[in-house]
């Protein structure tokens, strides 16, 4: 054999080996190698880093100044506070949208979502990939109700500017510090009342009942796979 064919036949061997995993259910990297058989700590060996950025930091101190009573946290994912239909894929959607995180979310003292902070970099400095990404966000949290308020690093507001745009004082208050209220979208909910399901619930308990998705509140949401048609069986049989 001269080393060329040997050569063609050692290409063909490894081409219809990447064929076969490929086609056999089995997920590889660039490289050919079963992702199942890399081990999550070595193969990705973990380091520590910080949850905010800078400018984020600084943003998160000035909502804690604007909203002393009520809770702000930080990147948190979309789907962590807010529900979805199963009727179509829910990984699909985890893959468009369902992983981004909202930068600040505030929220009351039941842990409700009232608003949402994004910052963001100047319109010039930021690329295409984040104006798209940033794009599906705002429109899926209008779609949710949640308002979202936009801050330009190296341009946040002050904490009273923050208080006013997010909670709004109400007409005739005396001070803007007063026990705060629902914001607008919050005005007409209403929570269970105890002449329906919720009879003999005690109040803290009905809170509980709009709890958030746990982490695995979907492992098992997935649609299963259409069943395989059945051959049609020739007539007089």
């Amino acid at each position: 054999m001269t080393p060329l064919w040997i050569g063609g036949v050692a290409v063909l061997v490894i081409a219809a080996l990447l064929w076969w995993r490929s086609h056999s259910g089995a997920r590889v990297d660039a490289n050919g190698r079963s992702l199942d058989e890399l081990d999550t700590i070595t193969s990705w060996e973990p380091t520590p880093t910080r949850v905010l950025t800078s400018q984020e930091r600084l943003a998160y101190a000035v909502l804690s100044r604007a909203l002393p009573e009520y809770i702000v946290l930080a990147q948190v994912p979309l789907a962590r506070f807010l529900r979805v239909p199963t009727r179509n894929s829910y990984n699909e959607w985890m893959s468009r949208v369902g992983q981004i995180c909202a930068d600040l979310v505030v929220c009351d003292h039941a842990s409700e979502v009232l608003a949402v902070v994004d910052v963001r970099q100047p319109p010039h400095s930021a690329s295409e990939r984040n104006r798209k990404r940033h794009d599906r966000m705002s429109r899926v949290l209008k779609a949710a109700g949640v308002p979202l308020h936009v801050w330009t690093e190296n341009a946040l507001p002050t904490a009273e500017a923050a208080r006013l745009a997010i909670v709004p004082a109400k007409p005739g208050s005396a001070t803007e510090t007063a026990k705060p209220g629902p914001p607008p979208r919050m005005a007409g909910r209403t929570l269970p009342t105890l002449d329906d399901e919720t009879a003999g619930v005690i109040p803290d308990e009905i809170i509980e009942l709009g709890e958030p998705p746990p982490s695995t509140w979907f492992d098992n949401l997935e649609p299963p796979p259409a069943p395989a048609s059945q051959p049609r069986r020739p007539p007089g049989r």
